[in-house]
């Protein structure tokens, strides 16, 4: 009895053994137009073991390139597609530029200093105050969740007109900013009321 472990390592082992041994006859094949007639033949079984790809976008090719992995890159047919070549197989992609961009405050965020950044830029109005009142109301939410002790009002609108370069300068009369408990509290007062619903439910 011939047992797979004894077999040739499988380059692919999601086809399985049969389409293996299908390229591995393809590739014995002398006349070239026959040659060809097979590897559509292997390419259109592939496809048939995925039906839910179908949709992806180069999936056919995707078949070509396995194909030519999976006969070592040997195989002389038609592609209908330029295959992956052998030396880049296992070749690194090319590095992820990451932003560099300094944060000057973390706890607050890339995203609230662009908005804060595009306040700036709005013209004086209802609609610019409106997204002031946002801002800062959110840069305090984020300011206790790195520091649940304590805020000081001051200090956020303080960080507002630093991080907006003193286009924005508010003071607590003119910025409405969020109790901490209504912060703080107001997820465990959600729960419990979430609690008492469900415990009412039951009984």
């Amino acid at each position: 009895m011939k047992y797979n472990t004894n077999a040739k390592r499988l380059e692919l082992p999601e086809y399985g053994r049969n389409i293996q041994n299908m390229v591995d006859h393809c590739l014995t094949i002398e006349n070239r137009e026959e040659r060809n007639r097979c590897a559509n033949a292997i390419i259109s079984i592939m496809g048939n073991m995925f039906p839910h790809l179908r949709d992806v976008s180069d999936f056919k090719h995707i078949l070509w390139d396995h194909l030519a992995i999976m006969a070592d890159f040997s195989l002389d047919v038609d592609y209908p597609y330029e295959v992956v070549k052998k030396e880049n197989l296992h070749q690194r992609p090319p590095r992820v530029p990451y932003s560099e961009t300094e944060i000057i405050y973390k706890h607050y965020g890339q995203t609230l200093e662009h908005l804060i950044n595009k306040a700036a830029l709005m013209e004086d109005g209802k609609e610019k105050e409106a997204l002031i009142h946002l801002i800062a109301n959110q840069m305090k939410k984020s300011f206790l969740l790195w520091n649940k002790d304590s805020v000081d009002n001051q200090k956020i609108l303080k960080d507002l007109a630093e991080l907006s370069e003193m286009r924005i300068v508010r003071n607590t009369e003119t910025v409405k900013l969020i109790d901490v408990s209504e912060v703080i509290d107001a997820p465990q007062q959600r729960n419990s009321k979430k609690n008492k619903k469900n415990h009412s439910r039951k009984g």
